[in-house]
């Protein structure tokens, strides 16, 4: 139902400022495409960490053309894990694709259970047993004005806080190439996760695998391929943070 309501609301705007041509043909070439995915593609997997994980293809953001295809499979995966715990979400994602009860934060998007706070700053009394961040964390501090180049480490001092200290886990994505910030903070070390992977897309037909800093660090946004070429996926365990902290 979210999605269908985003879909219309899309395609209401669209028309306003492209007309109702442009929506027909948009609209064909989507359902081209989706269907050949839906059809020709159904069942391809990818592996990560040893496990094979199925392609997400969904008409919202046209996921067979970039990085969702693997995030949102590799989210909700995770999710099902944690089904019936207290889960907390950095930006208003998952609910394009999935309805599954959780927190969100973010700081413009108007919608259900979606908290309108500036994720540095978001406190509270809950101890999320899980934090998801789906290709969200790039976009803080660098897609503001002024930026702030100090902003993602801070943000994420002020997640493991919000973390379930006995069991909690965070799960982000980042896109390499799109904040040049975020990647030298990565590079530097300064950004650091208990458990750091990669994974790299290899192919037109937005095919990816598993690989190493080395393969991704460089990797350009939008180039060869649309969106993110290059993602990371990092682990923060609330227990480790805890007898740290």
């Amino acid at each position: 139902m979210v999605t269908l309501i985003r879909l219309l609301s899309t395609i209401k705007e669209a028309s306003k400022k492209y007309g109702i041509g442009y929506v027909i043909k948009k609209g064909a070439y989507v359902w081209i495409y989706l269907s050949y995915y839906k059809i020709f593609r159904r069942g391809k997997t990818f592996t990560f960490r040893d496990k094979k994980h199925h392609y997400v293809y969904h008409i919202y953001n046209n996921t067979w053309m970039n990085e969702r295809a693997v995030e949102i499979s590799l989210a909700l995966d995770l999710i099902k894990k944690y089904k019936g715990k207290k889960i907390l979400e950095i930006g208003n994602v998952i609910s394009n694709y999935f309805n599954i009860p959780h927190d969100i934060v973010d700081k413009y998007e108007k919608g259900y259970n979606v908290i309108n706070e500036d994720v540095v700053d978001f406190h509270s009394n809950e101890k999320y047993d899980l934090i998801v961040g789906i290709s969200t964390l790039e976009h803080v501090g660098w897609d503001e004005t002024p930026r702030d180049e100090k902003k993602i480490p801070r943000t994420i001092e002020n997640l493991k806080k919000l973390l379930n200290p006995e069991s909690g886990l965070m799960f982000v994505t980042l896109p390499i190439g799109y904040n040049t910030v975020l990647d030298k903070l990565l590079r530097d070390g300064i950004i650091k996760f208990h458990e750091q992977y990669y994974l790299r897309r290899i192919s037109k037909n937005n095919e990816w695998k598993e690989a190493s800093w080395e393969d991704v660090q460089d990797a350009k946004f939008g180039k060869p391929f649309p969106g993110a070429n290059g993602l990371v996926v990092g682990i923060i365990q609330g227990q480790d943070y805890s007898k740290n902290a």
